[in-house]
């Protein structure tokens, strides 16, 4: 007969991966994936290494669970940010503005959803990320395209390239340990709103990014 788990035991089991997901991060936003190992992530969560195999096969699939966790949410506040704006052309500012404010404030984090060497599998989620992204962008410009507010365009593919540019401009100031977002973040919205086609670009707002 199968050995069944007890609700108790299932509960205990539960918070020790929450225990697990929230030290790994920890250790993610210090070292990046390097650091993350097995044994690094079990000592900081305070429990033996063998135990971290109850939750996940290996590091491989804990990095993706770690993405994955850290990205929903990225994605959760940018989705809070565009709830708050009103027009299609400041909800494309709003994603720009929470994402970079986001990444410069957490550098080493922002550094490892973007950039930094992983296993294949972490790579294969950068893509769903990237093309969830696009997709919050897309949306807005196909709105704004309704709207007339911007020229004849393919919105998926503007709101892609996009995606691309702005980690691409992200990865050097997140190298460097970060930049003053007064720095980084207009230039960025600037450039976002004129491959748009926009002549007028709406300003930034400065609390962006915050939680």
């Amino acid at each position: 007969m199968a050995y069944r788990r007890t609700p108790a035991v299932q509960a205990r089991l539960d918070a020790q991966r929450e225990a697990v997901l929230l030290a790994a991060v920890d250790l993610l936003s210090e070292r990046g994936y390097g650091g993350c190992s097995m044994a690094a992530v079990a000592h900081r969560a305070g429990i033996a290494t063998g135990s971290m195999y109850q939750h996940f096969a290996g590091k491989a699939e804990l990095s993706v669970e770690l993405f994955r966790v850290t990205v929903g949410r990225e994605l959760a506040a940018v989705t809070e940010a565009l709830a708050r704006e009103s027009t299609p052309h400041r909800r494309i500012a709003a994603i720009v503005e929470t994402f970079a404010a986001r990444a410069l404030k957490a550098p080493r984090l922002a550094y490892a959803l973007l950039a930094e060497p992983a296993d294949a599998i972490v790579d294969a989620e950068r893509l769903i990320f990237r093309r969830a992204f696009r997709d919050l962008f897309a949306a807005q410009i196909s709105e704004a395209l309704a709207d007339g507010l911007l020229p004849e365009q393919d919105p998926a593919m503007t709101a892609a390239a996009l995606v691309g540019a702005v980690g691409e401009a992200l990865v050097g100031p997140l190298c460097a340990g970060g930049s003053h977002p007064d720095d980084v973040i207009p230039a960025l919205v600037s450039f976002a709103m004129r491959a748009l086609g926009d002549r007028d670009p709406a300003p930034a707002p400065t609390n962006r990014g915050e939680g």
